[in-house]
């Protein structure tokens, strides 16, 4: 199966820049509600990801927060934990999954590492849930737990 089935777009997600600020950032994801958001650098390529923990851990070990001076705090002074690994364009749907299980989405690069979109567990788990109505297994194991 093709991933690009499940793929958001680019111009479908949201995500920051390396050039961002610290208040940008947060802003961004407070505005979309998102827990972690991609990180692309100037020219497009995928860069890591951003998460709330991160957030806090660079405002707590290094800035007295102020929320003025955070417009002043690029986004790059901030330390990520771990980043989120990208998959290529080529991966199939079950490459995915060793991915997903510890992330909430897949960013996806094309063949220069430029950031294209994100796959979401969601999608993921749909995409298994949707084949293993398919083949009846669903019915089986709906049936088993019932009885």
């Amino acid at each position: 199966m093709n991933i690009l089935f499940y793929l958001t777009p680019k111009c479908d997600c949201a995500y920051i820049e390396t050039t961002d600020t610290l208040r940008q950032a947060m802003e961004k994801m407070e505005y979309h509600q998102y827990s972690a958001i991609p990180i692309l650098d100037e020219d497009g390529s995928y860069a890591g990801v951003l998460t709330e923990g991160d957030l806090l851990w660079g405002i707590k070990n290094k800035f007295d927060l102020d929320l003025k001076e955070a417009e002043n705090v690029p986004i790059t002074d901030i330390d990520r934990r771990r980043d989120y690994t990208p998959v290529s364009i080529r991966s199939s749907m079950e490459d995915l999954i060793n991915v997903a299980m510890n992330q909430n989405f897949v960013p996806v690069v094309d063949d220069s590492s430029k950031f294209i979109g994100i796959v979401t567990r969601k999608d993921i788990i749909k995409f298994f849930a949707d084949r293993i109505e398919k083949v009846g297994i669903k019915k089986t194991v709906m049936a088993e737990s019932y009885a």
